[in-house]
């Protein structure tokens, strides 16, 4: 397999002197409606307390007009310490934005639907709510999970300031953008892997008993597990999935370890478009990984952390954090990334090294 050629547009989007982004703006929702790009993203004041900002693009690398107050705030105590990460779709005439809601100890998957992008309506946490007692009980009776889920869900409750009743986290809340069988799909992640919530028709359904059932066959939910050595620590949701004629293309986020800690880059799978538990092929390598200065030193540094993509003809547009502190964006030829994750084995294993760039 060759390697495929991704070229780095640079920063979109800096911090400003305003006080709710003067610490950071990164890993945005991104959708295009007519001639214009929304973005939505994540801007942090000092403190690390996030909002969601906006701005319009009238292509992939201009900026259009952009607010200078936050198109949405905490208001809840689920969410008063930060609206974090959000991602966009649009089903059925409604926009479903799904954020990171941080209360300071949890760190949950929320949802806020929309019918003209500026008027929001929260419906609070969907993600399941499962103590690190309750998982951990849980994990006893699933040996065939991975041990890292025992060793990243530790017992948080014996940190300060926690009431006994910390939650395991659980992000990157994102939805399929379309139903699929007349249902909706929507990842989530609790660390190491990404899981698959296949088919409801309603959120009405998401109660506690379905949670309760849900995590009675949890391994059963994995959608996608560390393979390679570029994600070997842990995965996570990315961009929404896209809708090809091969496939839903997934752009996620792998991590793994370097002597300067933790790296984050941009990887690739093809899932099927019918069974999208299904997986037809995944980049043995990284798409691309942090090299360029803007993505090496931050907030946090060496971080690539996508969370929006757009299709202009043949060019996939991704948008992602770059080191948890300015918007940055990468191109690639969607046509040549799909013959490659077409050609590449869905469930081979790798003796490949991480990329080396991390020794200074």
């Amino acid at each position: 397999m060759g390697t495929i050629k991704v070229r780095k547009e640079g920063v979109l989007l800096q911090k400003t002197d305003l006080a709710f982004e003067n610490a950071g703006v990164l890993n945005p929702g991104v959708i295009k409606e007519g001639q214009h790009i929304h973005l939505f993203y994540r801007a942090v004041r000092l403190g690390n307390f996030s909002s969601i900002g906006y701005c319009r693009l009238s292509s992939p690398l201009v900026i259009e007009e952009r607010s200078d107050v936050p198109i949405m705030s905490p208001e809840y105590n689920f969410e008063i310490h930060g609206m974090e990460d959000p991602r966009i779709v649009k089903i059925d005439g409604l926009y479903y934005l799904t954020y990171t809601a941080y209360d300071g100890i949890n760190a949950l998957g929320a949802l806020a639907t929309s019918l003209n992008l500026t008027k929001w309506h929260k419906h609070g946490i969907i993600v399941p709510q499962i103590t690190y007692d309750e998982f951990n009980t849980l994990l006893q009776h699933k040996p065939q999970l991975n041990v890292k889920y025992s060793r990243y869900n530790i017992d948080m409750t014996e940190k300060p300031h926690t009431d006994g009743n910390a939650m395991v986290w659980d992000k990157n809340l994102i939805f399929f953008p379309r139903r699929i069988h007349h249902r909706l799909y929507f990842l989530h992640r609790i660390r190491p892997d990404v899981q698959l919530l296949i088919g409801i028709n309603s959120l009405d359904e998401l109660t506690e008993q379905f949670w309760k059932n849900y995590f009675t066959h949890f391994e059963e939910h994995v959608l996608l597990a560390p393979k390679y050595a570029h994600e070997v620590s842990y995965i996570g949701g990315g961009c929404p999935p896209i809708e090809t004629a091969e496939g839903w293309l997934m752009i996620y986020h792998g991590v793994y370890d370097t002597i300067a800690g933790y790296a984050y880059c941009c990887c690739a799978a093809l899932l099927d478009l019918d069974d999208p538990q299904q997986e037809i092929g995944r980049l043995p390598y990284p798409l691309f990984f942090p090299e360029e200065a803007y993505e090496r030193i931050g907030e946090v540094s060496n971080v690539c952390f996508p969370t929006g993509a757009v299709v202009e003809g043949d060019m996939l547009y991704i948008y992602y954090g770059a080191a948890d502190e300015r918007i940055a964006v990468a191109s690639v030829s969607i046509s040549a990334l799909l013959v490659e994750l077409q050609r590449a084995e869905p469930q081979s294993t790798s003796t490949q090294h991480p990329p080396n760039h991390y020794e200074n």
